[in-house]
C-alpha cells in the first residue's frame, strides 16, 4: 500500500482514538508519554541495528551521481564520488539525527506549549518512518538494491509520491559530462 495512504489512515485512526481520550487526566498524560517515548527507542533501536550492518558489510563499492542545482544557492551540479558503505551512514545518520529534531520539537509542543494531542498523533509515525526506510528494507529486511531501493535513492516530492526535479542523476552521460567539467567527484575519505 501507498506511504501516504497510510499516513492518512492512521492519522484518521489516531484522531478518533484520541477523541475518547482524556487529555486532561495526568494517568492517561502519562500513558501517552510512554507510547511516544518507546515508539522513539524502537525507531532508534531500528535505525542503529541497520547501522551496525551497514558497518558490518563493508560494502566498499564505489557510487557515482551527480547532485542537482540547489535553487537557493548559486552553486551548480556536483559530482559525488563515494562508496556505498559511506553513502548509507550517511542516510542512517542522518533518519537518526531526524528522530532528535522530532523528539525536540514534541518536547517544545508537549512540555512548554501543554499540547498532549500531537504527542498522541506522533506516537506511531517513528517507528512507521524506519520500517518504511530504504537502508531499513535493504539492510533488516534483506531486499535488493534495485528498483526504489537503487542508490542513490530518490528524494520523496513534496506533494507524495518519488521523482523530483532534484533526483540525483546516476546515468553514465551526465556523469561522464561532470568529470570532464570538473564538478567535483573526487572519492572523500
Amino acid at each position: 500500500m501507498n506511504a501516504q495512504i497510510t499516513n492518512l489512515l492512521i492519522m484518521l485512526v489516531m484522531m478518533q482514538i484520541s477523541r475518547r481520550l482524556d487529555m486532561e487526566n495526568e494517568t492517561t498524560i502519562f500513558y501517552i508519554r510512554i507510547l511516544y517515548c518507546s515508539s522513539v527507542a524502537i525507531a532508534w533501536i531500528i535505525y542503529y541495528v541497520t547501522r551496525v550492518k551497514i558497518v558490518q558489510k563493508n560494502d566498499l563499492t564505489t557510487l557515482k551521481y551527480v547532485v542537482p542545482a540547489n535553487p537557493m544557492s548559486n552553486e551548480g551540479e556536483k559530482l559525488e564520488t563515494t562508496t556505498v558503505k559511506d553513502y548509507d551512514l550517511k542516510q542512517i545518520d542522518s533518519s537518526i539525527k531526524s528522530i532528535y529534531s522530532g523528539i525536540a520539537m514534541m518536547g517544545f509542543m508537549h512540555f512548554y506549549m501543554k499540547y498532549t494531542n500531537p504527542l498522541f498523533m506522533q506516537s506511531i509515525s517513528p517507528v512507521k518512518s524506519a520500517l518504511e526506510s530504504n537502508l531499513v528494507k535493504i539492510h533488516i529486511f534483506n531486499k535488493p538494491a534495485v528498483g526504489d531501493l537503487k542508490r542513490p535513492f530518490k528524494a520523496p516530492s513534496m506533494f507524495g509520491g518519488f521523482g523530483g526535479s532534484n533526483d540525483n542523476k546516476t546515468d553514465k552521460k551526465t556523469i561522464e559530462e561532470a568529470e570532464k567539467a570538473g564538478l567535483g567527484g573526487v572519492k572523500a575519505e
